[in-house]
């Protein structure tokens, strides 16, 4: 574990000082970096705004927007997933509807949240639910209709009710596809919230990297870049760290152990001719050497 650690710092420091030495020697051939922000610059620029209360305010927001979004969108793809892959008439009445609108990208729903919502905070959690939705909604239907019926036959055998059912089979069985769609789900709503913020936001990363862009002020939207990779990579490890948790009862895959080198065969050493014997195809036998009489 700790070589892999050390693995991915490697990579990531790596990364970075290729970075610096392009932005510094002004690295300007079909890519151009003349006008890229150095590390350094960056990092100041990082240092400054991290010791004000502005940065910190964008930050809370946004995150604000997410939570409140990706979990309304958890619980309703959930339910409604559960519901179509279940039920004929959910899915004759909710399953052309949503077939539907799942094509248009969350963020085309701008307009329309303005239009519905009578503020734009209530409009970007909007579009970061729309973002999630579907995405949860789409991985829930179909690990809910490949479970296999012969668990949903054990439990009715024994007496159980379609609620039973329901909590002791179906959504236990299909917990690990959910989780594929829910992680899924946090990473679009970060693409569709920050958008959201630059178009009609107040607050928030998205709107301040924005800003930054319009003053042409490069250091400091790669400071943007930065806080939403950080904050995107967390919120992916907390959804993944709460579904391992919530799925410890299925076998994990170990790791493949490295094989072990190959070893060379050893010679086997000549053996020695005996006393008395040829030592070898056509020679005169070994003469056996007597000991003097004590």
């Amino acid at each position: 574990m700790t070589g892999r650690r050390a693995l991915r710092a490697l990579s990531l420091a790596g990364a970075l000082a290729v970075w610096q030495l392009l932005t510094s020697y002004d690295v300007n051939l079909w890519l151009r970096f003349e006008q890229f922000p150095t590390v350094t610059d960056v990092a100041r620029t990082f240092a400054r705004r991290a010791g004000g209360e502005e940065y910190w305010q964008d930050l809370t927001d946004s995150l604000t927007r997410i939570v409140t979004g990706f979990l309304l969108a958890a619980l309703a793809g959930v339910a409604t997933g559960t519901a179509i892959a279940r039920s004929r008439l959910a899915a004759d009445l909710l399953g052309p509807v949503l077939e539907v609108l799942r094509p248009i990208p969350a963020i085309a729903l701008v307009p329309v949240a303005i239009l519905l919502f009578p503020s734009n905070e209530q409009g970007i959690v909007f579009i970061t639910f729309t973002a999630a939705f579907f995405p949860v909604l789409v991985s829930t239907r179909h690990a809910v209709r490949s479970l296999s019926p012969v668990w949903e036959e054990a439990v009715r055998t024994m007496g159980g009710g379609r609620w039973r059912v329901l909590w002791s089979v179906v959504l236990p069985g299909a917990l690990p596809g959910v989780l594929g769609g829910l992680s899924v789900g946090i990473g679009v709503s970060w693409i569709c919230v920050i958008s959201a913020e630059m178009i009609s936001g107040e607050y928030g990363v998205g709107y301040r990297t924005w800003q930054d862009y319009t003053v042409v002020d490069y250091p400091g939207v790669f400071v943007g870049m930065v806080t939403i990779g950080l904050l995107g990579w967390l919120t992916s490890t907390a959804v993944e760290l709460a579904g391992r948790r919530l799925t410890r009862w299925l076998p994990r895959a170990a790791l493949p152990a490295p094989a072990p080198a190959a070893r060379r065969p050893r010679r086997a050493a000549p053996a020695r001719p005996a006393a008395g014997r040829p030592s070898g195809p056509g020679r005169p036998p070994v003469p056996v050497r007597k000991e003097a009489a004590s």
